[in-house]
């Protein structure tokens, strides 16, 4: 997540979306620091954001809050809280749907993300909605935001997995809160490490430890390089981290997978998702 200031970028025109293939890559479970992680999930979603914008773009809605892959909507959860004329950050923003979300609600959103790509993104659809929200590029482990700047902090499956200074990122939260604040986020439930990274039967055998924080890790194969980094975490340490920053946990939603909802994403699938959780959205009140 490479810090930076505010974008001022122009946006990506709708007609010039084209997808740069990954690079063939072999996954390894082993240790990767922050700036590794940084350096490879910056550029892995730089050259992801076309294709997931085409791909996920009508399902999350340009003005829309989904928490994850079954679709529970901000709406339906009430993870937030009332968002009207309060100053909401989203961390790991994307093309920011939420964030758009949230100002129509009344709320005072901005948006942060550590890729470029998707940020032009956020620009082109704000064009598109006429509703724009303020964007930074910058890391959620260094907030460009002076101390009790806002009301609501929150990421929507945008950030806090990929990041390996994890205590630092939640300190940096509470900094930006004011007292009273409210902290939500949604992670790839950590149950979803036990089992192969696939939405078919395959992915329904047990394969490692729930215990076991390896980093999941990509390399690319020409060049050795790390291409992809994403962190395991407990629920426990989760709540560990949050009581140990000042947080007060008030919320653990484990979405169900809808009867009739059909859509594949990654290793996501109604064939999986009807047998175990894969999402985690927790909320917290800073003291």
């Amino acid at each position: 997540m490479s810090a930076g200031g505010a974008d001022a970028t122009p946006p990506v025109a709708p007609d010039s979306r084209s997808h740069t293939p990954a690079p063939p890559v072999r996954v390894e479970r082993r240790a990767a620091d922050e700036d590794e992680s940084r350096h490879a999930n910056g550029a892995d979603w730089d050259r992801y954001a076309d294709e997931y914008q085409a791909s996920h773009g009508e399902f999350l809605g340009d003005v829309g809050f989904v928490w994850g892959p079954e679709g529970l909507t901000e709406e339906q959860a009430g993870v937030l809280g009332p968002v009207r004329d309060r100053d909401v950050l989203e961390v790991g923003s994307g093309g920011g749907q939420c964030s758009r979300w949230v100002l129509a609600q009344g709320g005072r959103p901005v948006g942060l993300d550590l890729s470029h790509r998707q940020l032009q993104h956020s620009r082109r659809i704000d064009d598109a909605t006429g509703l724009g929200v303020p964007t930074v590029r910058a890391t959620a482990t260094h907030l460009p935001f002076a101390d009790r700047t806002f009301d609501v902090v929150f990421s929507s499956f945008g950030a806090l997995q990929f990041v390996h200074d994890i205590e630092r990122a939640v300190a940096e939260t509470a900094r930006v809160l004011r007292p009273g604040g409210r902290f939500a986020f949604s992670i790839t439930h950590p149950t979803r490490w036990m089992l192969p990274d696939d939405p078919g039967e395959a992915g329904l055998v047990v394969s490692q430890s729930y215990w076991d924080r390896t980093p999941y890790v990509e390399v690319d194969e020409a060049t050795g390089e790390v291409a992809y980094v994403e962190h395991h975490r407990t629920l426990g340490d989760w709540v560990g981290l949050l009581a140990g920053h000042g947080f007060r946990l008030t919320t653990l939603l484990e979405p169900e997978w809808p009867e009739h909802h059909d859509r594949v994403w990654g290793g996501w699938s109604r064939l999986r998702g009807r047998l175990s959780p894969g999402t985690a959205i927790l909320g917290a009140d800073l003291a």
